[in-house]
């Protein structure tokens, strides 16, 4: 028979069983002696066997051992060890517990052995985090949001009336808009005792009807508008009111604006010509100015709502009511045209035009519109669609001109490209006929008395002046050599040429010359128009044959737009005219493309180098001018020369120095980079009998001119290595020693003393390859004026005016031209220096960067795509450099990013014309 004790152990047990606790005994020490089946499941133990014996403690790290060590130590002592802790078990899975350990006693009441219960907790403690980070997140909303918000808790008063509510939430922005701090804790009368009762009245409407409440209100205290919410927090037993509001003062000052910008425009609207209305956001006109119901004869009103449609046109009626909805619809701008009635009964065309004005949420508010009448432009539009038949011949006649214009700018690439190529050939060629050339004369010397020597030498002489010829007129096609330009009479110069025409070209040849009355004079260098006119006179006696009729006319003429839009190379203007016609051979339309082209030649080997028309091209181009060409195979040819008008007296000419050849004692400071050059100057200047000092590169010229020692001319090349470039030698120079000379020498004149082809004013130059005689007599000249270029009475700057800009009264104003085409930078440089500014020229954004740093720039026209970077970085930079720049964006783009935020700063789109360059450059210097 079952015992009732093995009865309860057997209960036990199951109970055991079916439970999820881990009920666990322990020896004294903590070791375990057994586990339930519900804890080995919940512990996921597959076996009791291993774990036997081993330390309850174990299971358990860091401070949650800590806690189970004490547990233990508590039941060990008689009473209950508990605690809760984070353990794995034995599958790795993370759990939390709660553990509680009591002792069970032995037969003498002590304890015999320990029972530990764990009890899974984790799902609970998943609960609170749940509820702690939902609470950290309400907080962290509650405490960021911008608009103010409370929660009030109401008193009551007597016969249960609500008398007065205290805060006991309040977010920071609440203090921001309310303009009170520290108000959580507060009651409402400690804080506004006069407008306390209508607020309790308020939010106690609130909560004793559940109703949520929306309004403005301004506060007396702080002078600010506020819109406010206000809602019950249910149960209402709990007797609190939410309210958010946020500050509303800038609103309101808008509005007061807008209604005072509204007065404004009506009364602006009543004064302009045209038509002006107003409409609703559905459509519907509201507001007509004064000028509406003079044109149509109405009254005031009379044409609100759809009421407009009665003075349309029947026919146009259903398109204008179309566009409007269409406009209406899509929130877009509105333009159509159609007839409105006038006063008189007559119908005229307007065209109406009306844009939305949208709030900051993109929703239309108003409509403004205008009406401006165009019957005029009408009638004119009906007289040329009659010209519709002919259409088909105008685009063909546009195509041939087109073509013509393409052919016309490929023509002046590949001229533009040649002359690059031929300047830049000329250069070094120079500079290797300098070192040539003065050996030779210094080589005279030692032969004098050897007269087969001095025939070879003389004969090398030949050969270098030839070579000096051919890189001038390299040079002069590349539109690279440095002009010396003064106003002329080419009447008066051509006539000064006869005698030697007539003896150039021989008794065969009648020369005749027509000059006209009242000719214009013309800004141009003397020597290059006769060297011009020589070269054409000679090319016509060749193709004559040595007989026939040279005609030479000089006139005044006139290009206009028309002929500046069929020649991309010219533009519309007034010019004097120099004509040469032969009675020749003539030139096939092959021969003319080409014609203008360096050593091309249709004469024999020998008899010519092709450079003669080249020169005069590249000449008349540097000079502003333009050059067309007339001739058929057999009939002649006509070569006429466009020079631009001055409307200043001419230049009397001067009689240029001759004489013997002299030296002097004085001391003179010889920069070249070049080493041959340097030391064949350097022996004809001490044969000369000057005192020679020498320098290899500006900064070393710098370092000797600042040692004390006595200088009388600074000679110098005028392409330097190295930072310090020679204009700027010559500026330091000149500070230092105010009486020095200057003298340029280049075998290259593109190059910062040359502008424009011009040669800056008061710069004395003395180009590559110079004789002995020539370096002489310019040396005497520059040292004989006090380093000045002679000039009247009046001495002038020996250096270039930008590098003197600040000690003058006034200048030009220096643009600074950044565009990477070099066809397009090249046209626009010169289109700068019609306009009358200085033009320098970069290709890069660094290299206008590096230009700014040493040159005075007033103004940067650049492009916006560069190819190393945009040019609104580079306007950017240029502004940190020079704050006082004007920048003129020059681009096909329509809108250049935060031009509008920038002073002084415009854009140019491409295409533009010479005038309209001429006014932006005018707006953005003021």
């Amino acid at each position: 028979m079952t015992t009732d004790v093995e009865r309860d152990r057997r209960l036990i047990q199951s109970v055991l069983a079916i439970s999820d606790d881990c009920i666990k005994v322990l020896d004294l020490d903590g070791k375990l002696t057994f586990m339930s089946e519900g804890g080995m499941r919940v512990m996921e133990v597959p076996d009791f066997g291993p774990i036997a014996g081993r330390a309850w403690t174990d299971f358990w790290e860091g401070k949650d051992r800590a806690e189970a060590i004490a547990a233990v130590a508590a039941a060990r002592a008689g009473g209950t060890g508990q605690f809760e802790g984070f353990a794995r078990t034995m599958a790795g899975t993370p759990k939390w517990w709660n553990v509680r350990i009591t002792p069970v006693p032995g037969p003498d009441g002590k304890p015999e052995r320990l029972l530990a219960i764990s009890r899974d907790i984790t799902a609970q403690k998943s609960v609170e985090e749940a509820l702690v980070a939902t609470e950290e997140r309400y907080r962290t909303l509650f405490d960021s949001i911008d608009e103010g918000f409370c929660i009030i808790e109401f008193f009551d008063g007597p016969h249960g009336a609500l008398s007065d509510y205290v805060h006991i939430e309040a977010n920071p922005a609440y203090a921001v808009h309310a303009g009170i701090p520290d108000v959580v804790g507060k009651k409402l009368r400690d804080m506004v005792r006069d407008e306390a009762d209508g607020w309790v009245e308020l939010y106690g409407g609130v909560l004793r009807t559940g109703q949520p409440i929306r309004f403005e209100r301004e506060l007396v205290a702080t002078g600010r508008y506020l819109e406010l919410s206000a809602f019950r927090i249910e149960p209402a037993s709990a007797k609190q009111v939410a309210v958010l509001f946020q500050d509303i003062t800038g609103r309101k000052k808008a509005e007061a604006a807008l209604q005072e910008s509204e007065s404004r425009f009506r009364t602006l609207s009543q004064s302009m010509p045209n038509h002006v209305w107003t409409a609703t956001p559905d459509g519907m006109l509201d507001w007509f100015n004064e000028q509406v119901y003079s044109y149509s004869g109405t009254g005031a009103g009379s044409l609100d709502d759809e009421r407009w449609a009665s003075i349309v046109h029947p026919d146009d009626l259903a398109s204008a009511a179309a566009a409007w909805e269409n406009a209406r619809r899509d929130g877009i701008g509105y333009e159509t045209e159609f007839r409105l009635r006038r006063h008189d009964g007559a119908f005229r065309w307007h065209i109406a035009r009306a844009v939305p004005i949208l709030d900051e949420n993109g929703a239309v508010v108003r409509w403004i519109g205008t009406n401006t009448d165009i019957d005029d432009q009408k009638t004119a539009e009906a007289a040329l669609s009659d010209l519709a038949t002919t259409l088909e011949d105008r685009v063909d006649l546009r195509t041939a001109e087109l073509a013509r214009a393409q052919d016309a700018l490929r023509h002046s690439q590949k001229m533009e490209a040649i002359g690059n190529l031929t300047g830049g050939v000329a250069h070094d060629f120079n500079n290797l006929l300098q070192v040539i050339s003065g050996n030779l004369q210094l080589l005279s010397r030692d032969i004098t008395g050897n007269e087969r020597a001095e025939k070879r030498a003389a004969n090398a002489m030949a050969g270098v002046a030839r070579g000096s010829k051919l890189a001038a007129q390299l040079l002069a096609f590349g539109r690279r050599q440095a002009l010396e330009p003064k106003v002329v009479s080419v009447g008066r110069l051509i006539r000064g040429m006869d005698d030697l025409l007539r003896r150039t070209l021989g008794e065969a040849v009648e020369v005749e010359t027509m000059i006209a009355g009242g000719l214009w004079n013309t800004l141009v260098d003397p020597t290059n128009v006769e060297n011009a006119l020589l070269n054409l006179a000679i090319n016509s006696r060749d193709a004559m044959d040595g007989q026939g009729r040279l005609t030479i006319e000089a006139g005044n003429a006139f290009l206009d737009d028309a002929y500046a839009r069929a020649h991309s190379d010219v533009s519309a203007g007034q010019y004097v005219m120099v004509a040469v016609t032969d009675t020749g051979s003539g030139m096939s339309p092959e021969v003319m493309e080409r014609v203008f082209e360096p050593f091309f030649s249709t004469k024999p080997e020998g008899k010519g180098t092709g450079l003669g028309l080249s020169m005069v091209y590249g000449f008349v181009k540097q000079s502003g001018g333009h050059v067309k060409i007339y001739s058929e195979a057999g009939h002649g040819t006509t070569i006429r020369l466009y020079l631009p008008r001055s409307t200043q007296v001419e230049d009397m000419p001067v009689e240029s120095e001759t004489g013997p050849v002299s030296g002097g004692s004085e001391t003179i400071l010889v920069v070249e980079d070049d080493e041959a050059v340097r030391d064949t100057v350097i022996a004809l200047l001490g044969e000369l009998g000057y005192r020679v000092l020498k320098a290899h590169d500006a900064q070393s010229a710098l370092a000797v001119i600042e040692s004390g020692i006595p200088i009388d001319l600074l000679f110098t090349d005028v392409v330097m290595p190295g930072v310090l470039k020679s204009p700027e030698l010559a500026r330091k120079a000149k500070e230092r020693l105010p009486e020095l000379g200057v003298l340029f020498t280049s075998g290259y004149t593109e190059n910062s003393i040359v502008h424009g082809g011009r040669l800056d004013e008061g710069v004395n130059l003395l180009s590559k390859p110079y004789t002995r005689e020539a370096l002489a007599r310019k040396i005497r000249q520059v040292l004989s004026h006090g380093g000045r270029k002679p000039s009247g009475d009046t001495p002038e700057p020996a250096v270039s005016p930008a590098l003197l800009a600040a000690s003058e009264p006034a200048r030009k104003l220096t643009v600074l031209v950044c565009e990477d085409d070099a066809i397009i930078r090249m046209d626009t440089a010169d289109l700068v220096r019609e306009l009358g500014y200085v033009a320098i020229e970069a290709d890069s954004g660094r290299e206008a960067i590096d230009i700014a740093s040493r040159e005075e720039i007033d103004i940067l026209l650049t492009d916006v795509g560069l190819p190393d970077i945009s040019g609104i970085e580079l306007s950017r930079s240029l502004r940190e450099l020079k704050p006082a720049i004007a920048i003129v964006f020059a681009t096909g783009r329509d809108q250049v990013e935060g031009l509008d935020a920038e002073p002084r700063t415009e854009l140019l789109k491409k295409p533009y014309s010479l005038d309209l360059l001429g006014r932006v450059l005018g707006r953005v210097t003021g």
